[in-house]
C-alpha cells in the first residue's frame, strides 16, 4: 500500500521506517488485546506507539481496515469508536474524533466517532467529528471540518485562503485559486 500511495517510497526497507507502519503494527496488537478484554495493556501499547511515532494516536478500540496508510503521520488522532474501511489514506494532523463525552457501552450504545468507508482520502488537518459516515470513495480536503454525513463519491473542501492584502496593499477579500482552477470561482460558503 505504501509503495503504491507514496511516490517518495523507494523500497520495502525504507517503508519499514515509516511511522505509520509502526503505528498500525502496534494498533493491530493493541486492538486484538482490547477485543479480548485485557485491561490497561492495550492502552499502554497505544500510548507507547504515540510516543514512538511522533504523535499517531489510535485508540485500541478503533477498527482499522486493510491497506490503511497515513502519509507523514504526525498529529493523527483516531478515537475509540471510529471505524475505518479498506484502502483509506490519511494525511498528517487528521482527527477522527468525537463531539461528546458519552460512553459506548459495547452493546449497541451510541458511537461517538466517525465511520470512514472504503477508498476515502482525508487531507491534511481535516477533522471528521462525531457519529458521522464518510461514504466510499469520497475525498475530504485539507482543513475541512466535517460534522455531517458525506455521501459516497463526494468531495468536500474546507476553508479557503483569501487575500486581504496583496503586494503590501489592502484588498477586498479575494479567494486564492485552488489547484486546477482556470477561472474565477463563484463565491461560496462551506
Amino acid at each position: 500500500m505504501v509503495l503504491d500511495k507514496d511516490p517518495a517510497a523507494r523500497n520495502v526497507l525504507e517503508v519499514l521506517l515509516y511511522p505509520s507502519v509502526h503505528a498500525l503494527f502496534f494498533h493491530r496488537i493493541a486492538h486484538w488485546l482490547y477485543g479480548r478484554g485485557v485491561p490497561v495493556l492495550p492502552r499502554a501499547i497505544s500510548q507507547f506507539a504515540r510516543l514512538a511515532t511522533g504523535g499517531i494516536e489510535i485508540h485500541p478500540g478503533a477498527v482499522i481496515g486493510r491497506r490503511f496508510f497515513i502519509d507523514h503521520g504526525s498529529g493523527v488522532v483516531i478515537g475509540e469508536t471510529a471505524r475505518v474501511g479498506n484502502d483509506v489514506m490519511l494525511y498528517h494532523q487528521v482527527t477522527l474524533g468525537a463531539t461528546g463525552w458519552w460512553r459506548d457501552d459495547g452493546l449497541g450504545g451510541r458511537r461517538r466517532h466517525p465511520i470512514v468507508e472504503d477508498g476515502v482520502t482525508i487531507g491534511v488537518g481535516a477533522s471528521i467529528l462525531g457519529p458521522v459516515t464518510v461514504g466510499a470513495g469520497s475525498r475530504i480536503g485539507a482543513l475541512a471540518i466535517v460534522t455531517e454525513d458525506v455521501p459516497s463519491g463526494s468531495t468536500v473542501v474546507g476553508p479557503r485562503a483569501s487575500y486581504v492584502e496583496r503586494r503590501g496593499e489592502p484588498v477586498r477579500r479575494q479567494p486564492i485559486r485552488q489547484l486546477g482552477e482556470r477561472h474565477d470561482p463563484p463565491d461560496y460558503v462551506i
